[in-house]
């Protein structure tokens, strides 16, 4: 299969994921329990978080639907999604989370190791396209 077309299933199913992930951060307490998040914190945080999730998600989906997939944009998303499992596991290692939201979290490494992939993998003919 041809490395644009993974990526484009990777950034729609991530769009998802984020979408998912933004009401689980809007509304801690019933299903941001599946992803082991703490149940209380005020709403300026929660609408907050849950925006700028929610806005990451639907930028992967605008990125999916561009002819031309943009490269740092890719790298950018790599980046925050490898930085979510990060924080994520500082957070259970001083025990402020339970180990299911690493679990939970382990999503956003496996979408970052999959951007990376791509990023490799097309070096060349981003390279022989300029």
């Amino acid at each position: 299969m041809e490395p644009d077309a993974v990526l484009r299933r990777a950034l729609w199913l991530t769009a998802v994921f984020n979408t998912a992930g933004a009401l689980a951060f809007l509304w801690p307490g019933s299903l941001g329990q599946l992803a082991g998040l703490p149940a209380e914190a005020p709403l300026v945080y929660r609408a907050s978080l849950a925006f700028l999730v929610g806005f990451f998600g639907a930028t992967y989906a605008w990125l999916a639907l561009q002819e031309r997939i943009d490269r740092p944009l890719v790298g950018f998303a790599a980046f925050g999604k490898a930085g979510y499992f990060v924080v994520a596991t500082a957070c259970w290692l001083v025990g402020a989370v339970p180990p299911l939201a690493v679990v939970a979290a382990s999503g956003d490494l496996g979408f970052a190791a999959l951007f990376g992939w791509w990023l490799r993998t097309t070096r060349a003919s981003a390279a022989a396209a300029r």
